[in-house]
């Protein structure tokens, strides 16, 4: 299905555009659902067609990101397709080597240690000619779906990026990102006006591709206290919606929902309620109703079911749905889990998730 097509013009019209209209704040018969990582490990065909692949070797195929893409919307009535790919291209594209290391995750070969580390990076990215396979496989893909769902593009933030390339990998403290935040704030903050515009121009160049709505992946944030937040992580995620915006505009390409999730920060909603984003990404940690009275009725709420409650029964997801969809109400509203799926979960449970976001919205808005 996912032979490769050049041209980003003409695509396929939108049959279901139930998850754009809600990302909007318009009305919709049924709430929209789809899963962070809903292409991934807990489906047997995906491993299988990943078994041979270097990680990275993968989201540098376009052909293969469209076939992970696609994969769960074959089995599941998910609303919205996220092209597989990784937040870690942004530091491979700026000249970092990352490897994913079986069962430890992204290893940085050399990560950033000392101030004078930052003059190593590319200060000019091309983001055509680094990050060009990404826009490749979005097209391709956009094609491939035939118009079912639309298409989110992604990426990560400054911060959590930044986290990465100094960490060099996962850490349970970002201990050492941290540092960096105290003891050299303006090296910090040159670090994330480079990474802030790399990702402008990628997030713009991914519409450009084909891409229908993009969210922005401020996966650390919980490391960081309210202060920090707010100098280091906040004015970047602002300026972000504002220049993709701005660009978007001046290239004459559609002006896309965007979408903003940053994990733990729950002492930040209500500035991120008005960061410029359309919808406002929800971990599980966090009561439906208090999110909505902390970011008002102008954005659009996505989340926040906890991952582990996949593990559960299936009457007891369905119960769990329909509680989340009392909470959160079923509009201006895209159901979601409040974090990605775990590579042990079962795909029948996926399943069952979706399906009663769809039979429980449906009931509601019916009565």
């Amino acid at each position: 299905i996912c032979s490769f097509v050049r041209s980003p013009k003409g695509f396929p019209k939108l049959k279901n555009d139930t998850f754009l209209r809600a990302a909007r704040g318009e009305e919709t018969e049924h709430t929209p659902v789809w899963c962070m990582r809903q292409a991934g490990r807990y489906l047997p065909e995906f491993r299988e067609t990943r078994a041979a692949q270097d990680f990275f070797a993968t989201c540098r195929s376009p052909k293969l990101c469209c076939e992970l893409t696609l994969q769960p919307l074959r089995r599941f009535p998910l609303d919205a397709a996220i092209i597989f790919s990784d937040i870690l291209v942004v530091p491979q594209a700026l000249g970092m080597e990352v490897v994913m290391v079986p069962g430890k995750g992204p290893v940085f070969t050399e990560p950033l240690k000392e101030v004078e580390d930052l003059l190593k990076l590319r200060q000019k990215v091309d983001v055509t000619a680094e990050l060009g396979y990404v826009f490749q496989a979005i097209t391709l893909t956009r094609h491939s779906l035939e118009g079912r769902v639309p298409l989110i593009g992604f990426s990560g933030a400054p911060w959590t990026l930044m986290s990465y390339m100094i960490e060099g990998g996962g850490s349970t403290t970002m201990a050492k990102a941290k540092s960096w935040l105290y003891r050299h704030p303006e090296a910090s903050h040159r670090l994330l006006r480079l990474l802030a515009d790399v990702v402008t121009d990628y997030l713009v160049g991914q519409v450009a591709a084909g891409a229908q709505a993009l969210q922005l992946f401020e996966s650390h944030a919980g490391h960081l206290g309210p202060e920090q937040f707010q100098d280091f992580a906040l004015p970047y995620i602002r300026d972000i919606a504002q220049a993709v915006k701005s660009k978007l505009k001046e290239e004459a390409l559609p002006l896309v929902p965007m979408i903003i999730f940053a994990k733990d920060a729950h002492y930040a909603l209500r500035d991120l309620a008005h960061a410029g984003y359309e919808v406002v990404g929800l971990d599980w940690t966090i009561r439906p109703q208090e999110a909505r009275a902390q970011t008002g009725k102008d954005v659009t709420l996505q989340g926040n079911l906890d991952p582990c409650a996949l593990y559960a029964p299936k009457e007891k997801i369905g119960e769990l749905v329909k509680k989340m969809l009392e909470g959160f109400g079923t509009q201006r509203y895209i159901a979601n889990l409040g974090h990605g799926l775990y590579p042990d979960m079962s795909p029948e449970h996926v399943g069952a998730f979706v399906e009663a976001v769809h039979a429980h919205s449906r009931h509601i808005n019916k009565h």
